[in-house]
């Protein structure tokens, strides 16, 4: 690789930064978002729910301890990378290749030498906005002001069904809904004794319950929540009829099949130090520290009624998770499967299978 290769990164507000390239050598429009991960580059790197954007990593030094297939969360769907200094020479006795090979296989182009920090600061004061990775500067910015991310969740979820049992006894049947699935939730769920069946986020409510799960779960995933009617529609008629565990966006889907609202953030959460306070219950006022990944987030007003806030974010106050209790349903903002991240709510897998367990013996 080339490490002195000259690149741009354009914003949409017409901002030039000059910085040197690598990965896939082509053009590459998204929506410039920033993460505030120290660790854990790999799993954000092939965490679905990134679907259309260009990533910024705000920790200066990335690629230090190489790329591992075993760790990977899922499909990359990265539109760019953005760092402060890569590092081509990765000591790590787990490393399989570079992070340069890995952009380049997965046809990720990415730029380096730019400054990550003031860039940041930029995005926090004016929100997030499209940009250009690009290697001469373009005449105009039609083509990144005009970009949208549409149909995210058809581009990342699975083509077909597929089962993963647990190494032991399967003691629960759980069906996952990929909207764009971080592998973990299936490793966390197998762990409990769970056999997942992992299926299409197309699949009917009908097919869904002619399975006879004990559980189902709705998934991370990426873009505008409310972009997806169909996965809304087949939600509301699986209310009720099984328990139900939603995590990111199926936080946000679940609130949308029950009259919700939710709403476009200025910046988003992302990374892996995101404080969610619980609003009730024995640790009613107690904070943990969550991985997150989303750029929307739910109203909770406008399900009045009809659930009730069980956290909400200690920084800015909106609404980290949902419980429905005459629906046997529940749903968190985070990630609580979290790998290379927290584990401070993992508890609430456990709860998932107190759900389920009351379920089968009702």
């Amino acid at each position: 690789m080339n490490k002195d290769k000259k690149g741009y990164l354009i914003l949409a507000d017409g901002t030039i930064l000059e910085g040197r390239r690598f990965g896939a050598e082509r053009d590459s429009i998204g929506e410039l978002v920033f993460t505030t991960g120290v660790e854990g580059y790999v799993e954000t790197l092939t965490d679905p729910s990134y679907c259309g954007q260009i990533v910024m990593q705000t920790f200066p030094l990335i690629g230090n301890y190489g790329m591992m297939e075993e760790d990977f969360e899922g499909k990359c769907a990265l539109k760019g990378y953005v760092v402060r200094e890569y590092c081509d020479t990765p000591s790590n006795f787990r490393s399989e290749y570079d992070l340069d090979t890995f952009l380049k296989n997965n046809d990720v182009p990415g730029i380096w030498g730019i400054d990550t920090r003031a860039l940041t600061r930029k995005i926090r004061e004016h929100g997030v906005m499209n940009a250009v990775i690009c290697s001469e500067i373009p005449e105009n910015l039609d083509a990144v002001t005009e970009y949208t991310i549409v149909n995210a969740v058809k581009s990342v979820t699975c083509d077909e069904a597929y089962t993963v049992s647990p190494e032991g006894e399967a003691k629960y049947r759980v069906t996952l809904i990929d909207y764009g699935a971080k592998r973990n939730i299936i490793r966390k769920l197998n762990r409990y004794g769970c056999e997942v069946r992992v299926v299409p986020s197309t699949t009917s409510a009908e097919e869904i319950l002619a399975s006879r799960p004990d559980g189902v779960m709705l998934s991370n995933g990426p873009g505008d929540p409310a972009e997806n009617t169909g996965c809304i529609e087949e939600i509301r008629k699986l209310m009720n009829r099984v328990p139900i565990f939603g995590i990111c966006l199926g936080h946000q889907l679940l609130a949308l099949s029950q009259g919700g609202e939710t709403f476009k953030l200025k910046y988003g959460h992302r990374g892996g130090n995101q404080p969610a306070t619980v609003t009730f219950g024995e640790n009613c006022g107690h904070t943990f520290i969550t991985t997150q990944n989303h750029g929307y987030a739910v109203r909770p007003e406008s399900l009045e009624g009809k659930g009730e806030v069980s956290f909400v974010n200690a920084n800015d106050q909106t609404c980290e998770g949902m419980i429905y209790p005459d629906k046997n349903a529940f749903s968190v903002q985070f990630h609580p499967e979290a790998h290379a991240g927290p584990h401070d709510t993992s508890f609430l897998f456990k709860q998932f299978i107190e759900l389920m367990e009351e379920y089968k013996n009702a």
